[in-house]
């Protein structure tokens, strides 16, 4: 018997950003982009990756102690992706899956840009989350905490962070 072609059904596809789609069933959990038809490579990110592919745990772990989220779970991946997709909107696409139970993943997020330049943009938002949160202490190591954030090289930690993380793997282990 056919089944019907329904959001996150077998076989559904996922209108991407660029205005191409690609079917769930090609997204694999190890992908971290693709290339589309379009000609450009779209970052891929499902919420079984863990926040720490954009940073390291010890991070994440502060993230986790400071940050309170509306929904009461514990921060993670959705809630960084729900960052990004709030601030790009029109590059952002987003797909609840948890009805196909052939994909291993719940939700999934395409975006225009490429893995590399999502990760710069993650650890962006990252850096303006945190001198944000620390804008509002009033002392010395406060301010001197806002000044290095402001003097942190997004470009260079991405550089090393995806070398020693050997991103260039669909396995995307540590090293």
């Amino acid at each position: 018997m056919a089944e019907p072609r329904v959001p996150g059904s077998r076989g559904s596809d996922l209108a991407l950003p660029c205005g191409e789609s690609v079917a769930i069933a090609d997204l694999d959990m190890g992908m971290r982009e693709f290339g589309c038809d379009c000609g450009e490579r779209h970052a891929l990110v499902m919420d079984v990756h863990p926040p720490s592919r954009f940073v390291p745990e010890s991070l994440v772990e502060v993230l986790r102690e400071t940050i309170e989220s509306e929904d009461g779970d514990e921060f993670d991946t959705i809630h960084l992706m729900g960052v990004v997709l709030e601030e790009f909107p029109q590059k952002v696409v987003a797909e609840d899956v948890a009805e196909n139970s052939d994909v291993g993943y719940a939700l999934v997020w395409a975006t225009d840009f490429d893995a590399r330049r999502l990760h710069e943009i993650v650890v962006e938002l990252i850096v303006e989350l945190m001198e944000h949160a620390v804008s509002h202490a009033d002392d010395d190591a406060a301010s001197e905490f806002e000044r290095q954030m402001h003097e942190f090289d997004v470009e260079a930690f991405v550089e090393q962070y995806r070398r020693e993380r050997e991103f260039e793997r669909e396995t995307d282990t540590p090293v």
